[in-house]
């Protein structure tokens, strides 16, 4: 009980206060140290899909020009595109051609919707989109389907991609996809 009655000294309050800042030092690099290691695994996760994603697409892009030599070997590489038709014909085809490369791809979706038109930035064209949902697919597949839309004749862009990971599952993604076509 003497020693609390007693009054600190100078001496006795800088130590605890340099004691006070060490405790919270070690506690901050304990907490820090656990965040690092998280989001570098996160960067590597994420860096190696950036990797699979481009030696999907420089595998292909090789393999054309190997297979195929001079102007032969660029048009291997350059998208098919089949001239607009009218609005209804191009639906229909375009959201066929689309629902066969997920079927393809192995994605299990809801029914694709045709999105309203809206007008395209090109005089005599109309912009016609249509929307593809899944919510259980693996990643694989969406580079499956994203690599195969090139293939398609109809095919003018990807207006909307949304994949999210399911947290529980890292492994089952769930896609939103809206592609687009012309039409006269």
């Amino acid at each position: 009980m003497e020693i609390l009655s007693k009054k600190l000294s100078v001496k006795d309050v800088r130590t605890l206060k340099i004691g006070a800042a060490a405790v919270v030092c070690i506690i901050l690099s304990v907490i820090a140290t656990s965040w690092l290691e998280h989001w570098g695994k996160v960067r590597r996760r994420l860096s190696e899909r950036q990797a699979e994603l481009r030696s999907i697409v420089s595998l292909e892009t090789k393999q054309a020009l190997r297979q195929s030599s001079g102007q032969a070997g660029l048009l291997a590489t350059v998208p098919v595109f089949e001239m607009p038709q009218a609005e209804e014909k191009q639906k229909y085809l375009f959201r066929n051609k689309v629902a066969e490369q997920i079927k393809k791809a192995g994605i299990e979706t809801k029914p694709l919707e045709i999105l309203p038109n809206r007008k395209s930035g090109n005089v005599g064209y109309k912009l016609v989109c249509v929307k593809c949902s899944s919510e259980k697919c693996r990643f694989g597949q969406i580079l499956d389907l994203l690599a195969a839309l090139k293939e398609n004749p109809y095919l003018v862009g990807i207006e909307e991609l949304n994949i999210k990971c399911d947290p529980q599952k890292q492994e089952e993604f769930k896609l939103d996809i809206v592609v687009s076509t012309f039409a006269k």
